[in-house]
């Protein structure tokens, strides 16, 4: 029967499976684990059979991976013949290890159990793992076994009950035969995970001309010539070049920007020239240019004078007279504005395929494929991560992974013998990875997407929150709700709410609502003080402002915080002596809150004591459409802030909480922690005086905090809010309006005064 070939899916890779739909299954008589060969004009290669994914159902699909592909010499989208195998039992197997590995005791085991099912051939080349940093070859990647002979000849399955023997020659000196000739691809499409929409486009682009060059010719088109990707450092883009030139085996050239460079007059044109001629004698080829910025800049913007030529050199090579026939160009930068814009269009740099920072499902993709390799314990659960890692890229992913496994390698370094060149068999069989490693490594990495704005999410939660009720529901209704059941709002066609204004005295908990809702919303957080952008040059304050927005949008859904906004956006024409830096950072924070660019999945947050100082433009709907006050708690709202800040205190049983909140009228929760902790104080304080020093170890667990120590402190600690103040807050928010609408700023002002 002839199928259809497509990439099988990054958790199933190397492991020797082909996946096919049940129904096709039954056609051709197999069951699960039966093998079947897979040919076609020039290869040949065999797989064990495993049932096809959902989304395959009714279609002549085979799923099998880069290796199974490089075997059959197939690529993506060929039909190939598929027809069940006979295959026997191996009684034995000899394999070659890679010179540089040195592995003492029995290893057979080890190997067997890592390709237990999988079919062999003398001279094939099989990837698999043996173990983690260091003791891998490629930093935690599989490592390339080479069969040496097996018995009885031919293709076999090894079994539990086959004889592993290694070879005394290496891998190296062991010689291939038939379609193994050709080398392993390092990088096959299954190695890249969260990026198959991109994937897809880089295919039709570089893929689909090289293949099927007719296909144009009939429509009449010239193929593209030019693929630009950009995005943030360590999304993908250079591995997605090296998976596509590996796939369709073509001609791989690789400049590296600045490698180029040369003091000498017209060096740097001339390696550009003798680049592209040797690409196109070797054509189809593709030419990768990594860190494109590096050599192509905008010409008006550079001083140097290699520069401009070197830019001038390249536009001509991809769109001169001469012809550059199957020459396709990728570009890689992760600062495509810095870019010369004659790049920039139709015939050079055909298409721009953002790459950008993966979502819960992508990061679970690169996840399984960093993971394929690694003995994992099964208290691992990889989705738990991909949920909590927002702002992670596929290198930070990496990186987790090869940490986690060094945490592990950690455990056994005291029985490795350092001095000896070999490593133990049962060391390695002995090597896991737990989830505590994977936890203490998450501890020590930063999402490289948010480096400069991140801020580690505090574990506060709504029950961290005393009282605010209301307050806490609004929030919700407003940030959450959006980012957890955005099928509700695109069924009432609604937009989620901007942003939200939490205004009311100081000490009242805004800033510690904040904090919970980025740690219940399960999203990115930024938190920026206000005064924190400003900035003594023209134009680097409104900068700070954009790559604030630039960097929540790259990584939604975020939440971003302003804390003490009044202090960038203040009423304009009322500032004096500031070189009307004010008013431009209040004009910048307008147009990226409400302006062409839509915040898609990005909640503003801005906390204030004074809502009379902020510029009236910023509080209409649209822009920071809800206003929420976060009054002074009453009584039953004190309570519960007593509770929160007692939960974990050694209390005397003569505490009556609802006597204390009836007590601390006016006090806000800041003065209600500061109670808690003047009362703990005190009856320390109490308890080492009255203690021999050493004796304090054996009668700690006897200290109290009383009654009486809790009115001490209420003496001691006087409310912050006064009955003025409080009024003055509760006609603002008359004025403001409970719907959230903005109230008249000059009433607002003159409640203040």
């Amino acid at each position: 029967m002839k199928l259809t070939v497509k990439p099988l899916k990054q958790k199933d890779a190397g492991r020797g499976l082909a996946a096919i739909d049940r129904t096709v299954m039954a056609e051709l008589d197999l069951e699960n684990g039966d093998y079947i060969v897979i040919s076609a004009s020039d290869g040949r290669a065999v797989a064990r059979v495993w049932p096809g994914y959902p989304e395959d159902e009714g279609n002549e699909i085979i799923r099998i991976d880069g290796r199974l592909r490089q075997e059959a010499d197939v690529g993506i989208d060929d039909s190939v013949t598929v027809e069940k195998a006979d295959v026997k039992p191996a009684k034995s197997v000899t394999v070659a290890l890679p010179q540089t590995l040195r592995i003492r005791g029995n290893v057979g085991s080890l190997i067997r159990d890592q390709l237990s099912g999988q079919a062999v051939t003398k001279g094939q080349t099989v990837p698999i793992s043996f173990g983690l940093g260091p003791l891998s070859s490629m930093s935690g990647q599989r490592i390339p076994l080479k069969i040496a002979s097996t018995s009885p000849s031919g293709t076999v399955v090894i079994t539990d009950s086959t004889e592993m023997q290694v070879s005394e020659k290496p891998a190296e000196q062991i010689v291939s035969g038939g379609s193994s000739d050709r080398e392993t691809p390092n990088v096959a499409y299954e190695d890249i995970g969260g990026l198959d929409e991109e994937l897809e486009q880089v295919r039709e682009m570089i893929e689909l001309p090289m293949r099927h060059p007719e296909l144009f010719r009939q429509l009449g088109i010239e193929p593209p010539k030019g693929v630009l990707l950009h995005g943030p450092p360590g999304t993908g883009k250079t591995l997605m070049a090296k998976a596509v030139a590996n796939e369709i085996d073509a001609y791989f050239t690789n400049i590296s920007g600045p490698e180029i460079m040369s003091k000498f007059y017209g060096e740097s044109e001339e390696q550009l020239r003798e680049i592209f001629e040797d690409a196109s004698e070797n054509a189809p080829a593709i030419v990768f240019i990594d860190e494109l910025d590096a050599i192509a800049p905008k010409r008006g913007e550079t001083t140097g004078d290699v520069e401009r030529r070197v830019v001038a050199q390249l536009l001509s090579l991809m769109d001169g007279l001469e012809e550059r026939g199957q020459v396709t160009v990728i570009g890689a930068t992760n600062r495509v504005d810095a870019l010369d814009p004659a790049l920039r269009r139709g015939g050079r740099f055909d298409r721009e395929i953002e790459v950008g920072v993966p979502d819960r499902e992508g990061r679970m993709e690169i996840l399984q494929v960093h993971t394929r390799g690694m003995p994992l314990t099964d208290d691992i659960d990889l989705e738990t991560y991909a949920e909590n890692t927002h702002g992670f890229v596929g290198a930070d992913l990496e990186s987790l992974a090869k940490e986690s496994a060094m945490t592990a390698l950690r455990r056994i370094r005291p029985d490795l013998d350092l001095e000896s060149e070999e490593i133990d068999s049962e060391i390695l069989e002995s090597l896991r990875v737990t989830d505590a490693d994977f936890r203490d490594a998450l501890k020590g990495i930063e999402p490289s997407a948010l480096r400069e704005v991140f801020v580690e999410v505090p574990d506060v939660t709504w029950e961290d929150v005393g009282g605010l009720g209301e307050t806490k529901d609004r929030l919700r209704e407003t940030i959450q709700w959006p980012i957890d059941f955005p099928e509700v709002f695109t069924a009432m066609d609604m937009s989620p709410a901007k942003g939200v204004l939490l205004y009311g005295p100081p000490g009242t908990g805004k800033t510690l609502l904040a904090k919970a809702i980025a740690s219940e919303a399960n999203s990115n957080f930024i938190s920026i003080k206000g005064p924190e952008l400003l900035n003594k040059y023209v134009g680097e304050s409104e900068k700070g402002v954009r790559d604030v927005f630039s960097k929540a949008r790259e990584n939604a859904p975020t939440v971003v915080f302003f804390d003490e906004i009044d202090s960038i956006a203040g009423e304009r024409g009322q500032r004096m002596g500031d070189s009307g830096v004010g008013e431009r950072v209040v004009s910048q924070l307008l147009t990226e809150l409400d302006g062409v660019e839509d915040l898609d999945d990005v909640v503003i947050i801005a906390a204030t004591n004074r809502p009379d100082l902020i510029d009236n433009a910023l509080l209409r709907p649209g822009r920071l459409d809800r206003h929420v006050h976060v009054p002074v708690p009453d009584e039953e709202a004190r309570r519960a802030i007593f509770d929160v800040h007692t939960k974990n205190k050694p209390l005397a049983d003569n505490v009556d909480l609802d006597r204390l909140a009836q007590q601390s009228e006016g006090y806000v929760g800041a003065d209600i922690e500061a109670v808690t902790r003047e009362a703990s104080m005190i009856a320390t304080r109490e308890f080492i005086d009255s203690v021999d020093p050493e004796d304090i170890d054996g009668s700690v667990d006897n200290v109290r905090v009383t009654m009486d120590h809790f009115e001490q402190a209420l003496d001691e600690v006087r409310p912050s809010v006064t009955e003025e103040i409080r009024e003055r807050y509760d006609n603002i928010e008359e004025q403001f309006g409970r719907g959230g609408e903005p109230g008249n700023q000059e009433q607002v002002s003159r409640t203040f005064q």
